[in-house]
């Protein structure tokens, strides 16, 4: 009896696309056994091969009898699987070179995988391209996703790419997105009436966050206290521990810094209890700037918890994680009186920083500047505090841009340049929406309105 046309046809087509996949040609799979104009009978589908044939096929194009013959592969499918939880491990831990390798080759063997474990590889892959600062590669991932038919608004997969999605457009300076797509997705959670998830909560921080840097203080500060009272329902401790955090940094943009470090020191126990290093490390170096910006700075207590971040950073956290933790650790130096260290310091996290246009960046060449004046290397100092203000002058406003306008605005007016001090002075405005008014001609005499004067003697 013959096989059914279908079931050789099958495992043509699947000798055909192992064959050139490995950029092989049919006089390559040929033998003493096998002519070339057999391989093409079985490549039509026009023969079905022996058990014994099909075995020396598949073992020319390297793959198993059963996935030419089914088209299934159980021994990679097992391979496959082993190595997208490795690419999540490795991910988690900090090691982004290594995971962003093992989803790619996941993504390779597409066709074997299932639709949860494709879809988990390929946001896998977008988040590691954004902890690279891939921010464009990592935003057309994220969209293509998120825009698929296959997602359920709704689902956890669907909340996590709002959230990724909400921070790209923050990294990218794009603020106007970042939200528009929070506040959609926040209505659409809204609309569909589910219980709320930790995936839930984490939209809301990002949403959050980015309100923090627009100014509008008084959201931030509303969905700040409705994500801390959801979370301490029904989140997990890093999910509670995000939401205290991030309603610490809104208290500290109201300028209640002694919330804010009660809201944090609440969010670090919760963040010691669990084995996310990246989380305690990033949450010690923001509860370290706070001790330096109170009103009662403390900094050799900032220093100690700058470079415990610091240090675990450097194992767990992406590029600008490592760059944002070096500067710190310059600030609270220079704080503490150790200003030639602090310029090291600041030039390592220029460095790390490379070549981004980001007010982080800019805060690192104010910090070096700062440094070098207090080592009396006042030409140099100069230099970085112009540098400082050629590249703030090119980054979209904000509230970030306008607290670094303030600082030059402080430190010109302290050097009696009080041209300067006011041109910043009107661009920190400006950053919050406070434009300068539009100058008027001054009226002449005769427009001045005119209005009756009574003189009186003067009383003796």
């Amino acid at each position: 009896m013959k096989p059914p046309l279908s079931a050789s046809s099958g495992i043509g087509r699947r000798l055909r696309e192992q064959r050139r996949r490995r950029g092989l040609n049919q006089q390559d799979l040929a033998s003493e056994d096998i002519s070339v104009s057999y391989v093409s009978l079985i490549e039509t589908g026009k023969r079905m091969p022996s058990p014994a044939i099909l075995e020396a096929l598949a073992d020319r194009v390297g793959c198993s009898v059963e996935y030419l013959r089914t088209g299934r592969d159980d021994d990679r499918l097992k391979e496959l699987r082993l190595k997208l939880a490795f690419a999540d491990i490795a991910l988690r831990n900090g090691s982004h070179g290594e995971a962003l390798q093992a989803y790619s080759e996941v993504l390779d063997s597409a066709r074997l995988l299932d639709g949860p474990a494709l879809s988990r590889a390929k946001l896998g892959q977008a988040l590691t391209m954004e902890r690279l600062g891939h921010t464009e590669s990592a935003l057309q991932l994220l969209h293509s996703l998120y825009e698929s038919p296959d997602t359920t608004p709704g689902s956890a997969e669907w909340a996590q790419l709002a959230t990724a999605l909400c921070r790209c457009y923050r990294a990218a300076g794009d603020l106007d997105m970042s939200i528009e797509i929070g506040e959609k997705a926040t209505r659409v959670l809204d609309e569909l009436g589910l219980e709320s998830t930790d995936d839930h909560v984490q939209l809301g921080t990002a949403l959050m966050g980015c309100y923090q840097l627009r100014g509008n203080l008084p959201r931030a500060h509303m969905l700040a206290a409705r994500l801390v009272e959801t979370a301490e329902h029904t989140g997990s401790r890093v999910t509670r521990g995000s939401a205290y955090w991030n309603a610490g940094l809104v208290a500290h943009s109201h300028g209640r810094t002694s919330e804010a470090l009660a809201l944090i020191e609440r969010a670090l126990v919760l963040m010691a209890e669990t084995d996310n290093v990246r989380h305690q490390a990033m949450l010690k170096s923001s509860y370290g700037i706070l001790l330096l910006e109170s009103h009662t700075p403390e900094p050799e207590r900032a220093l100690r918890l700058l470079e415990e971040a610091r240090r675990e950073l450097a194992e767990v956290g992406s590029g600008t994680e490592r760059a944002l933790a070096e500067m710190g650790v310059a600030w609270a130096t220079l704080r503490c009186g150790r200003a030639a260290e602090a310029v090291e310091l600041s030039e390592r996290a220029l460095g790390l920083f490379g070549a981004q246009d980001s007010p982080e960046a800019v805060e690192a060449r104010f910090i070096l500047g700062e440094a070098l004046f207090a080592t009396g290397d006042s030409g140099r100092g100069e230099r970085a505090f112009q540098d400082a203000v050629l590249l703030l002058d090119g980054i979209p406003p904000s509230r970030k841009t306008s607290k670094l306008w303030r600082r030059i605005g402080d430190l010109r007016q302290h050097q009696g340049r009080s041209a300067e001090a006011l041109g910043a002075y009107q661009q920190a405005l400006a950053g919050v929406g406070l434009h300068p008014l539009p100058a008027s001609e001054p009226l002449s005499l005769e427009q001045l309105p005119m209005r009756e004067v009574v003189l009186t003697e003067p009383r003796l």
